[in-house]
């Protein structure tokens, strides 16, 4: 592919009818809880709900005609009271390095509600295919280097629309059995899988959605269906330090930790939490994270920001800081979006700093920038939806029909 590309769909001009309820991204209690709904008995509601299991989540069902076990009567009943609905794709672009970028709908709340916008982000790499997923729509978080940070929150995400979001790049990149793969998508040779591992790093801070989180993490990780091993997930936070111990006892995923500095008087301002939970705190509860092992280290993100964190003086104190701590220092080179202040390290000053790292004992492997060119890389992530209806909401008012608004938001 020798350059990107963007699908987009239409922006639509007014909020569509409230849709029949998806049971695509609930939990077994869900499914069993919309089966007691249409009217089954509680005995039958509970196998029923084993069947659907396996239909939406190991078969990747999107039609209630294709669940041949399951009665024809019961396949009428379900389907006029539920759909397979996955969110809505607003936008997918596809990078020059395979990386895609999809803007996702969530389905409307209700009649004043058009729907809320999240986007995640898939990374192809030789080993590994990861999916970048989001957790609340906006964040409140404002760290100064992030585009995310300068949308702001609208709500946290429900369990079934973080678990949704695989769904969606499963059902894009072909990867459900007798599936054909689309244009441009290359399953592994060595029979893995294509969406293999999972971060929690996409739009919001996956520890104030907790409950939520944790609920995705279950569905995601059911050996019956998605199958995902919690060694392959793992939850980034910004630092909200009293939810980490808890969260290694009841997620039990990986964690990343989003350090960017290691001063205090700095972290306030590359990351504003900080303040409330300063660095002794947020390592204090990286100590006491469950099951932390050499075989279970701790990442800890830092982007790399030009002649701000780069000093070789801050790679020492970044030793310093981390001793006793079984860890992996990702380096990441700064991602730059429109309008920001801040630059990227020069290359060798990067590979300085890691030097550094990597005699001290820690792996400190340098990100290779995926998908800059579509604003998917580390901290790029933000809608431009807004954008998008304003640009639609004037030429509708201007008299340009549905298709010009497409062709406008295409660009």
């Amino acid at each position: 592919m020798s350059e990107a590309t963007t699908l987009d769909r239409p922006v639509q001009a007014h909020a569509a009818a409230p849709a029949k309820r998806s049971l695509v991204g609930l939990d077994r209690a869900g499914l069993r809880a919309a089966l007691l709904e249409a009217g089954l008995a509680e005995r039958e509601a509970k196998m029923r709900a084993q069947q659907l299991w396996h239909w939406i989540y190991w078969r990747g069902a999107t039609d209630f005609g294709q669940m041949t076990n399951v009665g024809k009567a019961l396949r009428s009943a379900l389907a006029d009271a539920f759909s397979l609905d996955r969110p809505t794709i607003v936008s997918e672009q596809i990078s020059i390095d395979g990386t895609r970028k999809w803007l996702l709908r969530m389905p409307s709340k209700g009649p004043h509600d058009r729907g809320a916008e999240v986007e995640c982000v898939y990374i192809p790499e030789a080993d590994r295919g990861t999916l970048c997923v989001s957790s609340q729509v906006g964040c409140t978080l404002t760290c100064a280097f992030c585009h995310t940070g300068t949308q702001k929150l609208v709500r946290n995400l429900e369990a079934s629309e973080i678990v949704a979001q695989m769904m969606i790049a499963r059902d894009r990149l072909g990867e459900w059995p007798d599936a054909a793969q689309p244009e441009g998508v290359v399953a592994p040779t060595d029979g893995g899988r294509l969406v293999s591992n999972i971060v929690l790093m996409g739009m919001g801070e996956p520890l104030y959605n907790f409950d939520n989180v944790k609920t995705a993490v279950e569905t995601m990780s059911d050996g019956e269906g998605l199958a995902l091993s919690r060694r392959r997930i793992t939850l980034s936070t910004a630092g909200v330090a009293p939810m980490i111990p808890r969260a290694g006892e009841e997620i039990g995923t990986m964690l990343a930790i989003s350090l960017h500095a290691v001063r205090d008087d700095l972290r306030n301002t590359l990351v504003p939490l900080n303040r409330k939970y300063p660095i002794k705190d947020l390592l204090d509860a990286c100590h006491a994270y469950p099951g932390l092992s050499n075989a279970r280290r701790i990442t800890f993100e830092y982007v790399m920001l030009k002649d701000v964190n780069d000093s070789l003086s801050d790679a020492k104190e970044l030793v310093r800081l981390l001793k006793g701590i079984p860890a992996k220092i990702n380096l990441i080179p700064f991602n730059p979006w429109p309008g920001t202040k801040y630059e990227c390290s020069d290359w060798e000053q990067i590979e300085r700093f890691s030097d550094i790292v990597f005699n001290a004992g820690y792996a400190s492997p340098i990100r290779t920038p995926r998908g800059r060119d579509i604003l998917a890389a580390c901290g790029q992530l933000k809608s431009e939806t807004e954008k998008l209806r304003a640009r639609a909401r004037l030429m509708l008012e201007s008299g340009v029909g549905e298709a010009g608004v497409y062709a406008a938001t295409a660009e």
